[in-house]
């Protein structure tokens, strides 16, 4: 079974995130034992980011910056569709609690709605956002 990683590596939609993963250094850990849950905000929703935008981000001078933000967006533990509920509170690993609200089959995550989810790999699983829900530090 492929890792968490390779699966990021074949998916164009997470390419922004991919690439942010590999500038921080980040990518590393996401080939580790884990086990990971990835909720990886989509192309559409990195190039929404306004000041700094996802780009500037990605230069070598900031990478700490993205490191910090790129860490709201993993957290320890494999977390299934079907292991989140209603209010729950999960540490992400910046050490920031993110909130779960769930309305039928709709799951959302700080009020980032979960587009494609349980992509299992081998270290963890990937669940796919329409939006970011946290801004970089300027």
């Amino acid at each position: 079974m492929a890792t968490i990683l390779q699966i990021l590596n074949a998916d164009r939609s997470l390419s922004l995130f991919n690439k942010g993963l590999k500038a921080s250094g980040l990518d590393a850990k996401m080939n580790e034992i884990g086990p990971f849950t990835i909720l990886g905000p989509v192309n559409l929703a990195l190039g929404r980011l306004m000041s700094p935008t996802y780009e500037q981000l990605l230069e070598p001078a900031n990478s700490t910056k993205l490191m910090d933000f790129l860490m709201g967006y993993i957290l320890t533990g494999k977390k299934m569709l079907s292991d989140f509920r209603h209010n729950q509170q999960l540490p992400a690993m910046d050490g920031k609690m993110v909130v779960v609200n769930t309305n039928n089959s709709d799951v959302r995550i700080n009020g980032s709605k979960i587009l494609a989810r349980d992509r299992q790999g081998s270290n963890g699983v990937i669940h796919l956002l329409d939006t970011t829900y946290t801004e970089p530090v300027s």
